[in-house]
């Protein structure tokens, strides 16, 4: 249970779990500090700004909101502002909050910020990390991937839906697995939404697409169609219907 407290400053508007650490400050959300202090592990390059950070809440991951595609070039990592409760890094912090409560495989929010500049914003978000853990498409690239756990992650996705829980984007860059465990990273604009087959249908589709255009096709020839694709629809429908 997140105990969700929010600090005003000149460093921005911080909303974070007090259950997990006591207080934050703009330091936080700044790579160079924890560089400074030797905290930073790493700092994968990438759009979405991800450094690695040893923070007194534990390992965690730091995420820079940014734009992609055309758009970037306009505004970057700049948001239009139309409210507190609506920027992109309050609504994930809340909705791994809520999603974490349910009992669902995510990280866990540390803390959310963002920094108003007229009609606009920036946003950062920190999350546990989760140690020992790779990507489905690295699992797929390292070949790992398999019918059993291409059935974990059909059984995971499956116990989001029924909790209504919608990801915008999910790619098998977005699904972590560790050990026998999977989870779903990264909810910048998901949300919760009335149980719809419509969504849910539209959200495998996404994944079956990423999973294609990795190559998976390529790296396991009918087994793909055979085997992996059905193991995970039959999790998934199983478990949809516990």
């Amino acid at each position: 249970m997140t105990e969700q407290r929010v600090d005003q400053g000149a460093g921005g508007t911080i909303l974070f779990d007090a259950a997990r650490a006591p207080q934050v400050d703009a330091d936080w959300f700044s790579p160079h500090r924890w560089r400074e202090r030797g905290a930073l592990r790493s700092q994968p390059g990438g759009r979405g700004g991800v450094a690695i950070i040893e923070t007194p809440a534990g390992e965690a991951v730091l995420r820079h909101y940014r734009r992609g595609g055309m758009v970037a070039r306009l505004f970057g990592d700049r948001y239009l502002f139309t409210g507190g409760d609506r920027t992109r890094s309050a609504r994930e912090f809340r909705l791994l909050a809520e999603l974490s409560r349910q009992g669902l495989p995510v990280p866990a929010p540390i803390a959310s910020r963002y920094v108003r500049e007229g009609l606009r914003y920036s946003a950062d978000l920190i999350t546990a990390f989760i140690p020992d853990a790779a990507t489905l498409a690295e699992r797929l690239a390292d070949g790992a991937m398999n019918a059993a756990l291409a059935g974990r992650v059909g059984a995971t996705i499956a116990r989001f839906h029924r909790a209504g829980a919608w990801h915008a984007d999910l790619n098998a860059h977005n699904i972590l697995v560790h050990g026998g465990d999977t989870y779903l990273i990264d909810f910048d604009r998901g949300r919760l939404r009335r149980p719809s087959a419509g969504w849910r249908h539209a959200n495998l589709a996404r994944l079956k697409r990423s999973l294609v255009k990795l190559g998976a096709r390529d790296a396991a020839g009918d087994t793909f169609d055979a085997e992996w694709w059905p193991a995970l629809m039959e999790h998934y429908e199983r478990t949809l219907r516990e």
